[in-house]
């Protein structure tokens, strides 16, 4: 690699030329993931547009190949970037929020965060529960006989796709639920429709490597990062009303919540696993 140091007017007159600083110190790879951090979201590479390549990036700073390599792959790491295999690297797009302190339809989170919201449903039918897995029943606290909706639905926020649903309901509470009244807020189904009165749900959030089948489904990486909420959701008087497992792409979402102030350690919320 070249000696940047003695070729420091040179990299000035290239800077000049870039409008962009020159990089005099080491490790450079972190001074040019700066740099590139900061063309990030610029009205030059704006979200969801395609960013430099490795070359561009290796002739635009005067760096190695390699050193441009390591930079870019740093911010794909970080999520900043993402890689579209045989397309290029483009500005990730905006994370959306989930928020932890209280059930809120995917369909207002899209339109809070300046996305459009879409819903392909891939899977809808009855199912009988002596026939679903016994942590279902159990969790919906369901006879054998008694029949659970199953669905699973495809959540998409301005055509990309960040959400993989699987969810069985207690069919007692909407009897006459339809593959059409998936394409939007079940909330507001239950909410409108049947009158439902959702007390909340109880729910666990573990990071997960995206398998292949949900991969491709999600337009991702297999293997790359992904948050697994397992929930069931009750109406008022603790009646279960659903049981889900839903796959998040951890590239799309930021969970936020609040914390109170310190106090004495109590009954846990969480646990630790007995492997990763």
């Amino acid at each position: 690699m070249k000696d940047y140091r003695k070729t420091n007017v040179a990299n000035e007159t290239q800077a000049s030329l870039t409008s962009m600083p020159s990089l005099t110190r080491e490790p450079m790879y972190q001074q040019l993931n700066q740099l590139l951090r900061s063309l990030v979201g610029s009205q030059e590479f704006p979200v969801g547009g395609q960013f430099l390549t490795e070359r561009q990036v290796s002739e635009r700073f005067q760096v190695s190949r390699a050193t441009a390599n390591k930079a870019l792959s740093t911010l794909v790491s970080e999520g900043v970037l993402v890689f579209r295999k045989g397309v290029g690297t483009f500005v990730s797009p905006r994370s959306m929020d989930y928020n932890l302190r209280a059930l809120v339809s995917f369909t207002e989170e899209a339109v809070a965060a300046g996305k459009r919201p879409e819903t392909r449903v891939l899977r809808f039918e009855e199912v009988i529960a002596g026939n679903a897995p016994k942590d279902i029943v159990q969790a919906l606290q369901a006879s054998p006989q008694d029949k659970l909706w199953y669905l699973e639905r495809l959540r998409l926020a301005d055509r990309l796709p960040v959400i993989f649903e699987r969810r069985h309901i207690a069919a007692r509470y909407c009897p006459a639920l339809k593959a059409g009244d998936l394409a939007g807020s079940l909330y507001n189904v239950w909410k409108q429709r049947y009158k439902l009165d959702i007390e909340g749900a109880e729910e666990s959030i573990r990071a997960v490597n995206i398998r292949r089948a949900e991969a491709a489904m999600l337009g991702t990486r297999q293997n790359s990062a992904g948050l697994l909420i397992t929930s069931v959701g009750y109406l008022v008087g603790h009646e279960p009303l659903w049981f889900e497992k839903t796959l998040y792409r951890g590239d799309a979402y930021e969970f936020h919540n609040r914390l109170g102030g310190i106090q004495p350690a109590g009954e846990p919320f969480g646990r630790f696993l007995a492997s990763p």
